[in-house]
């Protein structure tokens, strides 16, 4: 396991080096096309505008998503995108079937097979359906279609439909996150995702461990 864990390491962080520049190429490339050169005082003043939030997420998310998805499945997340709506929900659900721990060598492994599936799906998919839906998607998706209400709650129903089987197995430790995560949607409802499933995490894995010391749940 030691010697998988080390090669993951390796072969991750250099497709986590190429993928940061194919996403740098891209801007960059566009530029020297147009001998556009813009300037670096600019280039900062924007990205102060959200460093201030993606930056410390992005930090978070790291160091919240990896225990639950695997060293392989980190990797692959982070360079395949799309984690919360897809790569975490794909991941949990598949080791939920096998039966299997998120730290375990049967999780790590179910995590980043499931993980590369879906990946490979989605890609295919939305190749797929963009050509076959490209004539018709603006009046599919547009505001005055009757499917636009559905493709705005995409995500609840996927985490809902997902949180469903976790809050019927342990319902007691589910009650403080839920009621903490929703008082801050009322006083604070900008936040965004990255932002509320760190603090859930966190708030869970405490009122779990209270609840555990206290007698109130078993193991």
């Amino acid at each position: 396991m030691n010697s998988y864990t080390n090669k993951t390491h390796t072969y991750g962080r250099i497709w986590m080096l190429v993928t940061l520049l194919v996403f740098l190429s891209v801007p960059t490339l566009i530029c020297a096309h147009l001998c556009v050169h813009p300037e670096l005082a600019k280039i900062a003043k924007g990205l102060a505008t959200v460093a201030l939030v993606f930056y410390p997420t992005a930090v978070v998310e790291v160091l919240t998503y990896a225990p639950l998805l695997g060293t392989g499945g980190t990797y692959l997340s982070f360079v395949t995108g799309n984690i919360t709506n897809l790569k975490m929900p794909v991941a949990l659900a598949s080791m939920d079937s096998a039966k299997v721990d998120a730290n375990s060598e049967e999780g790590e492994a179910i995590s980043t097979i499931s993980i590369a599936v879906s990946s490979i799906v989605t890609t295919v998919i939305i190749a797929v359906f963009v050509l076959l839906f490209r004539p018709v998607l603006k009046d599919i998706t547009g505001e005055g279609s009757v499917f636009a209400p559905a493709f705005q709650q995409v995500t609840p129903a996927l985490f809902g439909a997902l949180c469903a089987s976790y809050l019927a197995k342990h319902w007691k430790i589910s009650v403080l996150p839920i009621a903490v995560l929703t008082l801050l949607l009322i006083f604070a409802g900008n936040l965004a995702v990255g932002v509320l499933i760190p603090i859930g995490v966190i708030v869970s894995l405490l009122g779990a461990h209270i609840m555990f010391k206290k007698g109130w749940v078993g193991k």
